[in-house]
């Protein structure tokens, strides 16, 4: 990474290259002796910023979703907006997907994560969905979207005819999903996406006869 002859310090900076190295190689990769020597700095100057580095994963995280597109929440119909919000959720996740786990645990108190959680509650109750199922399908959304993006289900598999052979007579075409991976793994978002809004609207439908 080229560093400048005179290093320029602020938050945004320190939280542009500390996502940098998690994305590169995970937050454990991650400390305040290796991002200051990334940044040209000494360790104690980062302290002016971010008091430790359980903040500056904070940051990381915020940042990350404070890109997260909010507008169709409370515009479009509740289905339309949900379908949207998911795929921007889950486009921000695959992009740092090294910080998945760490977003996944809620918001805490990082403001653009506190943003997003009422503006998808906020949503669902202006529609009309009762509070306690607005909650669960907050919560459900965010299971789903998180764990699509946590990792690829075609990657998973070994692109080796020979491994799949008696013992496993259902998964003979198995070793070709990996070079359909980005096909699979898309289609297979959206299948599920599809089914958990069915659903949704169904009992939307009852609530509402």
């Amino acid at each position: 990474m080229v560093r400048p002859r005179t290093p320029l310090l602020s938050r945004e900076r320190i939280v542009e290259v500390a996502t940098a190295i998690v994305d590169a190689e995970g937050l454990d990769a991650l400390s305040t002796r290796r991002l200051a020597r990334e940044l040209g700095v000494q360790a104690p100057s980062l302290y002016n910023h971010f008091a430790t580095k359980e903040e500056i994963v904070d940051a990381i995280g915020d940042a990350i979703v404070a890109g997260v597109d909010l507008s169709m929440l409370g515009r479009d119909p509740w289905p339309a907006a949900l379908r949207g919000w998911a795929r921007a959720y889950r486009a921000a996740f695959r992009a740092h997907p090294n910080v998945v786990p760490f977003l996944a645990r809620g918001p805490a108190r990082r403001p653009a994560s506190l943003r997003l959680a009422d503006a998808v509650y906020g949503a669902l109750v202006s529609a009309g969905w009762p509070p306690a199922q607005a909650t669960r399908i907050g919560a459900a959304m965010r299971y789903f979207v998180a764990g699509s993006a946590l990792g690829s289900f075609a990657l998973g598999f070994v692109a080796d005819p020979s491994l799949y052979g008696a013992d496993y007579p259902h998964l003979r075409d198995a070793h070709r999903l990996a070079d359909r991976h980005s096909e699979v793994d898309e289609a297979a978002f959206e299948l599920g996406l599809d089914a958990l809004i069915d659903g949704l609207e169904r009992r939307f439908a009852a609530l509402h006869p």
